[in-house]
């Protein structure tokens, strides 16, 4: 099996190889350390490419990357927004692992924190929620996840997501829209769409 089945699992079962990423983000340079068994290993996959180039980084406040992988999306905003205090949270316990080794190894270690799901406080509350969302693990658990997060957002709060046009991301902003969360999209780009999603 490949890194790409085993990203969501909790305990990967693949060896564990660390693979050196570099990127630019926001006008950041990002040197971040992947691995296998993490979503992603050893590249900035497409998806989260478009998302930090259709979007600007958040201003500040409390921000959640929901499904941090090794951390790339959540460090990005750490970095390019000083006044930030990022939570990174995941399932799988090589991405926290990975996650924190790259806040520390980028000096942002007192505002980047990751976690498994039940390792953060019940009652915190986040400005923003970033997240390339694990869509492969099907249509209900993705509701369940989203249903689980979105409720942390602050009143003024709001999401920004990447999901694939072809793996759904028109029906599942319809649906947020129902759940009472409205969603727009900010952009369209290789097959991908770039949504924002409100506390109503």
């Amino acid at each position: 099996m490949s890194d790409e089945d085993h990203y969501f699992s909790a305990d990967p079962t693949v060896a564990f190889q660390r693979a050196p990423v570099r990127t630019s983000v926001w006008g950041h340079d990002l040197d971040l350390v992947s691995g296998s068994g993490v979503f992603a290993r050893g590249r900035l996959d497409i998806g989260t490419a478009v998302l930090f180039r259709e979007t600007e980084p958040p201003a500040g406040g409390r921000v959640l990357d929901l499904g941090c992988g090794y951390g790339v999306i959540g460090l990005a905003c750490a970095v390019a927004a000083p006044a930030a205090v990022v939570r990174g949270v995941d399932v799988n316990q090589r991405a926290v692992l990975l996650a924190n080794e790259n806040a520390a190894a980028l000096g942002i270690a007192d505002r980047y924190t990751a976690s498994t799901p039940e390792q953060v406080p019940a009652d915190e509350q986040y400005d923003e929620i970033w997240s390339n969302p694990p869509i492969r693990i099907g249509k209900a658990a993705l509701h369940q996840l989203l249903l689980d997060w979105l409720p942390r957002l602050a009143p003024q709060g709001r999401a920004v997501m990447v999901v694939g046009k072809n793996l759904g991301a028109d029906s599942l902003q319809r649906w947020l829209g129902e759940q009472g969360y409205p969603t727009e999209r900010l952009a369209s780009a290789k097959g991908f769409r770039v949504l924002e999603t409100r506390r109503a």
